[in-house]
């Protein structure tokens, strides 16, 4: 067993290394530096635990049990999870970092004694509240994050869940979890603790229903954010101080990400933190398409040939791109333009697939470089003069309804403004709407030519078409 100081030291590297790891993050070219950082701070911190508890040989037993069991079970699913399921797979483990916290407060409260936090009617006041605070936002991490996973997953419908005096209710629950908790530091009744337990369970599931589809990227980061912060509320009840750093410093990412996206598609920061800032109940599902005009539809050659006779090509990727796995043949059709001088960009938009960055870990995958990769406010004016804008699977964050009918889910999120192009090629397997249910008018502008086929097969043919 190592010496408090030295176990201290150490997690200060290891809070060093997650904090430069970040700043690798930050960047999509030291993204993998970042990564690397990162592993090398988690492995330090992991060994110096085991090097830090006291029954040694019997407890590496059983932590090497269930740190196989549990390696073994995450190794599996990752290799096997396809990256369009990644949003509902990340949503998937927030819920089990939530899950930990509950139980290690569980735990904490039940067996006081092991933790050196007093013994049980006795728990020290600090400790208590930091595992009752832990435990309460673990609860609703988990179940938030199961709502999140069950509508990422279209197991739920992703439209709003509304239901009259839903905020007021939100209120009633949150101060009750305040109050309860008051009384626990007071009583330590198990009865209350479980309670508070049981409440937060149930605003975590009324927290995250009334969201909309089109709005699940911040719900993921939000989500992030709430499994930092239980993480260090059980970091202080288990006076681990790797812990305290690295959930502190995913609490704090999290919520930060979430101010950006928030900023980002025009939402209220506090109202995310609250639920409930999808659609209201006068929200339309769809519009009426009995007025609207035919579309025009297009093929592969079609595009081809208005590509190759513009000068600027700004390509428009979205979730469609991602089931399809179409980035590679999408790299191969720029590869192709650029040879014949048309310059091409990417327009990214901040909420663009169903998780931040998600677009552009699919076009680093297919090696696209990152200085034609540009975000939504660095690009939007560039539409107005470009040839031809490729959207490939993009709906919602094209569909300009979102500046016009204030009805709408997606009313004042910033789109990007696709239908000042030129010419729109728009890939799409067929009219149905986007995750946020509702119809894009972009589809029966004018200047747009539908492209009705699977993403990658299409942009084949254009390939085909281009040589």
């Amino acid at each position: 067993m190592i010496s408090a100081n030295v176990s201290a030291f150490f997690y200060l590297i290891s809070g060093m290394l997650f904090i430069l790891a970040l700043r690798g993050l930050s960047s999509p070219d030291t993204s993998r530096q970042g990564n690397l950082l990162g592993m090398i701070g988690m492995t330090i911190a992991i060994i110096i635990t085991f090097l830090s508890i006291g029954n040694f040989s019997t407890a590496l037993i059983y932590v090497l049990i269930f740190l196989l069991i549990g390696g073994g079970i995450g190794a599996f699913i990752a290799f096997r999870i396809p990256m369009t399921a990644m949003p509902e797979l990340v949503a998937g483990f927030h819920s089990l970092v939530g899950l930990a916290a509950v139980f290690v407060a569980i735990a904490a409260f039940l067996n006081p004694s092991s933790f050196n936090l007093g013994v049980v009617g006795n728990i020290k006041l600090a400790s208590l509240i930091e595992m009752s605070i832990g435990a309460s936002v673990g609860a609703i991490t988990f179940s938030g994050s199961i709502i999140a996973f069950l509508k990422l997953r279209g197991i739920m419908s992703g439209s709003p869940i509304i239901f009259s005096g839903q905020h007021l209710l939100n209120l009633f629950l949150g101060l009750s979890v305040f109050i309860l908790v008051f009384y626990l530091c007071k009583t330590q009744s198990s009865n209350i603790f479980w309670t508070v337990i049981l409440i937060s369970f149930l605003v975590g599931v009324l927290l995250i229903i009334p969201i909309g589809g089109a709005d699940m990227p911040v719900v993921i980061s939000m989500l992030n954010s709430y499994s930092g912060w239980a993480a260090a509320g059980i970091g202080f009840t288990l006076e681990n101080t790797a812990l305290i750093i690295t959930g502190a410093l995913v609490g704090s990412s999290g919520a930060i990400l979430s101010y950006i996206m928030c900023k980002a598609m025009n939402r209220s920061f506090f109202s995310v933190i609250l639920g409930g800032f999808g659609a209201d109940s006068t929200s339309t599902k769809s519009d009426d398409k009995k007025d609207r005009k035919p579309v025009k539809n297009g093929n592969a050659e079609d595009a081809a040939f208005l590509m190759k006779n513009a000068s600027s090509v700004i390509i428009v990727p979205g979730y469609g791109m991602a089931v399809a796995q179409a980035q590679h043949a999408l790299r191969e059709m720029v590869d192709k333009l650029k040879k014949i001088d048309i310059k091409v960009s990417y327009a990214i938009h901040p909420v663009a697939g169903r998780m931040p960055g998600h677009m552009n870990v699919l076009l680093a995958e297919a090696n696209v470089p990152y200085d034609e990769v540009f975000e939504l406010e660095d690009i939007n004016n560039d539409f107005a003069n470009a040839d031809v804008a490729f959207v490939i699977g993009a709906n919602d964050v094209t569909n300009p309804v979102a500046k016009t009918d204030p009805k709408s889910p997606i009313f004042g999120m910033p789109v990007l403004d696709v239908e000042k192009c030129k010419s729109v090629l728009f890939v799409k397997r067929s009219l149905s709407p986007g995750y946020a249910g509702i119809d894009n008018e972009l589809f029966y502008k004018d200047n747009t030519l539908m492209l009705f086929a699977d993403a990658k097969k299409m942009t084949e043919d254009i390939v085909k078409n281009l040589e």
